[in-house]
């Protein structure tokens, strides 16, 4: 008969695993407190960092859609569920991975799909988010920012050129109001 405690605790995490448009499994044997407490941190607001039990964790799963990990819940584990950019915080994990070589990542998913280790390791590779939509910006506004600089070289050259043709053209309008 399942207790209302872990009852409770397959809800909260099936509610985890449909609010997340990405999870990343991690085995965290030898990781102290604080440790945990710095890769939370590291991993910012939008990422929750839950250390689970295996077997409410598969339930949860099963309900939720997910099978990425089947066959991957054992030993002590612990999964991000991650409801921001997804690159952001696989490039967390790798990193506090390749400082902390107790944290293990296991598998994920990615809108989905399930990932190996390898997989999270190329998504975390990539830039980030806020990084592409830069770039993308910078692509777009180059060509306008190019024809700025070509149109005021060619005014710039003309002024040059005839610096006095410029004035005539600006007289006749001159005299016109005089004359009105």
């Amino acid at each position: 008969m399942a207790t209302p405690n872990k009852v409770a605790a397959v809800e909260e995490t099936i509610a985890d695993f449909k609010e997340s448009s990405a999870a990343v499994l991690t085995e965290y044997r030898g990781l102290s407190v604080a440790q945990l407490k710095e890769l939370r941190r590291s991993l910012g607001a939008d990422t929750k960092y839950s250390v689970v039990k295996n077997t409410l964790t598969d339930i949860a799963a099963k309900e939720a859609g997910v099978d990425a990990f089947d066959g991957q819940l054992t030993g002590p584990t612990a999964i991000a569920f991650i409801k921001g950019d997804a690159v952001a915080a696989a490039k967390g994990l790798t990193e506090f991975a390749k400082a902390n070589d107790k944290l293990v990542i296991k598998t994920g998913y990615f809108e989905g799909k399930a990932m190996t280790a390898e997989e999270v390791a190329n998504l975390a590779a990539l830039e980030s988010r806020e990084h592409q939509l830069a770039r993308v910006a910078g692509v777009l506004k180059a060509p306008a920012s190019a024809a700025a600089r070509i149109i005021e070289a060619l005014r710039a050259k003309q002024e040059e050129e005839g610096g006095a043709s410029a004035a005539p053209a600006e007289a006749p309008a001159a005299e016109a109001t005089e004359e009105a």
